[in-house]
């Protein structure tokens, strides 16, 4: 059996009023998405289960078949194993954020997409001023990078996703609890640094939002997981331009296929990904590839950019891969975002998502297109998430 999947991240909204109650996927041109859904069936799934903030790392872990309650290392732990960061038993990790603030709000979580050149020059800077025996800073990808503090893993703290604030006054959302001075101390000694730093003062003259600060957050230790061929005895790779989805895929033992070009941006190269996912089939038995362009439009409230980039997912990826696997025996097939990210709040929720399923031994039902208003109708519906990917793989669906 070949498997693929494929998953526009944040894909999923909710009706808006001034679409007349439409959402951007079901006004987006999908006819690859629809023909999986008319191949074989539509369902829900809830991928964040109760008492877990809405994000990347929960979602995606309970859609590989791991249940956060009892695996999650914290977000952070997840990025930093696709950097190889060494995490040692008593260490924690924090995700770095540079982020724009004005108005002493939180204006921008991406400190205007800064690029990864330019946010190495910050890294650097930090690693200089700031950086000790105890604390390093490491470089990601665009605005989202890694702090490690060596013997904090006892650490209690609670931590603000910056994408969850926008526009928000950023003092009531500090890191907070017993230790956070440490967190709160370095990110107002790095906004001190920036703020006359040369690099923002070229980006101010271009008009470009300056990185002001670092934001900390998404607290981790040391993952423990066991391998997903152990599990499910299934080889799998992942294609993914954003270090959550790749240090999950690294952790439980996937191979992760780079494709020049993609940039987890609006901007990442469609084509490219599709084309790697079509020449993985033959290699793995299973080929996952996660596409971070739509949760970024989903942020930005920009309409017409989600409703962009899943077309681009449909045209560039949904419909190769599914004519690649469509020339194997036995297959199946799922596309299914990882959790909302509706425009009109711009940030995460939890709400059940719609997935699509065809392939060997999976039953066709009554629905023709795939969006969340269908989705709602099915009767089909997988609670807790962490069960999808074993009904994915083995069930008779």
């Amino acid at each position: 059996m070949k498997y693929g999947i494929v998953i526009p991240d944040g894909m999923a909204d909710r009706p808006i009023a001034n679409l007349d109650g439409r959402t951007p996927l079901e006004l987006a041109d999908t006819a690859n998405m629809d023909r999986v859904v008319s191949m074989g069936r539509l369902g829900r799934v809830r991928t964040v289960p109760d008492g877990h903030a809405p994000g990347s790392d929960i979602a995606m872990m309970s859609i590989v078949g791991y249940d956060p309650d009892k695996y999650h290392p914290g977000r952070a732990a997840l990025e930093a194993a696709n950097l190889g960061i060494e995490i040692g038993e008593a260490d924690a990790v924090f995700r770095c954020n540079l982020v724009t603030i004005s108005d002493e709000q939180m204006a921008d979580y991406s400190a205007g997409q800064i690029t990864s050149k330019e946010a190495q020059v910050l890294i650097d800077t930090l690693n200089e001023k700031l950086g000790s025996d105890t604390i390093s800073f490491h470089l990601g990808t665009g605005y989202r990078h890694i702090m490690l503090v060596k013997g904090a893993g006892s650490m209690q703290v609670e931590c603000t996703p910056p994408h969850d604030i926008l526009g928000e006054e950023i003092e009531p959302h500090y890191p907070r609890g017993k230790d956070a001075k440490l967190l709160t101390d370095l990110m107002d000694r790095a906004r001190v640094l920036f703020s006359e730093h040369e690099l923002n003062r070229v980006r101010l003259d271009l008009d470009e939002n300056p990185a002001s600060m670092i934001w900390l957050w998404g607290m981790g230790r040391k993952p423990r997981m066991p391998s997903f061929r152990e599990r499910f005895n299934v080889n799998a790779a992942a294609i993914s331009a954003v270090d959550l989805v790749n240090g999950l895929a690294k952790i439980i033992g996937w191979d992760r296929i780079r494709v020049e070009g993609a940039t987890g941006g609006l901007d990442t190269n469609y084509e490219g990904k599709g084309e790697a996912a079509v020449q993985a089939v033959s290699a793995y038995d299973l080929v996952l590839v996660h596409v971070e362009a739509t949760d970024e439009a989903g942020h930005a409230a920009s309409v017409e950019s989600k409703i962009e980039a899943i077309h681009k997912v449909d045209a560039y990826i949904v419909g190769p891969l599914l004519a690649r696997l469509s020339e194997e025996e036995n297959f199946r097939m799922m596309v299914l975002p990882d959790h909302p990210t509706p425009i009109e709040v711009r940030t995460h929720t939890a709400d059940p998502v719609p997935f699509a399923l065809c392939g060997s031994n999976v039953a066709v039902t009554r629905h023709e297109v795939f969006n969340e208003k269908e989705a709602d109708e099915s009767e089909l519906i997988i609670e807790p998430g962490h069960e999808l990917m074993e009904y994915f793989l083995f069930g008779r669906a």
